[in-house]
């Protein structure tokens, strides 16, 4: 995989991003702070204005910039889980011939850095409820020798049921924990912005392919 596609990523990204800001401002006015979606949008932007510093470094030292990017100007809880998530993958592909079997191994690795660096897990609510199992399934299906396309396709399938299934959960994390079972019936906006990334990248990926 070439880090040549790392730009036209950003830019899909922040474009989808973008699309579904207002839905994901109101996921978040009605059990988060309302500020998740500039935020990210924020961190976005910075990202975009070092492109090509991006596209020079090879995916390792890449994935760290990122990571570094994100958690200084980004801010919030949400900077620092995304910051972890691209610092913990940049350590972990060190050394590594990037192929769909290591890249899995070094998504759920970042997961994993998220679960520690926040103290949650699945089924507390969070963006994590759409990254474990997408981390998971990616694990899964690379280790087996699924088609490309397929695993691109479950992925995609993953990471939308996760974001779904926290609807009907009583939030544990963050300022939505307080308000108890009145959490019930609305989406974490964490959880559909890490959807929405997942989904962007997956069909990129797919047209590359």
């Amino acid at each position: 995989m070439s880090n040549s596609l790392l730009p036209q990523l950003i830019q899909a990204i922040s474009t989808t991003i973008e699309n579904n800001a207002d839905e994901v401002a109101e996921l978040d006015r009605a059990i988060g702070d309302g500020d998740h979606v500039i935020n990210l949008q924020r961190g976005l932007a910075a990202l975009q204005a070092i492109e090509a510093e991006l596209n020079e470094l090879d995916w390792p030292p890449a994935l760290m910039k990122v990571g570094m990017t994100l958690m200084s100007t980004m801010g919030g809880a949400s900077g620092s889980l995304f910051g972890t998530l691209f610092i913990s993958m940049s350590k972990a592909a060190r050394g590594q011939i990037l192929t769909t079997e290591t890249f899995a191994d070094i998504f759920h690795q970042g997961v994993k850095a998220v679960k520690q660096r926040g103290k949650a897990d699945l089924g507390e609510k969070t963006m994590l409820d759409t990254l474990i199992p997408s981390a998971n399934r990616l694990r899964e299906d690379s280790a087996k020798g699924t088609e490309y396309n397929q695993l691109l396709n479950n992925l995609s399938e993953q990471a939308i049921a996760g974001m779904a299934s926290t609807k009907d959960m009583i939030a544990t994390k963050g300022r939505a924990s307080f308000l108890g079972e009145r959490a019930i019936g609305h989406i974490d906006a964490g959880a559909r912005t890490s959807q929405l990334m997942i989904c962007t990248i997956t069909d990129l990926l797919a047209q590359q392919n």
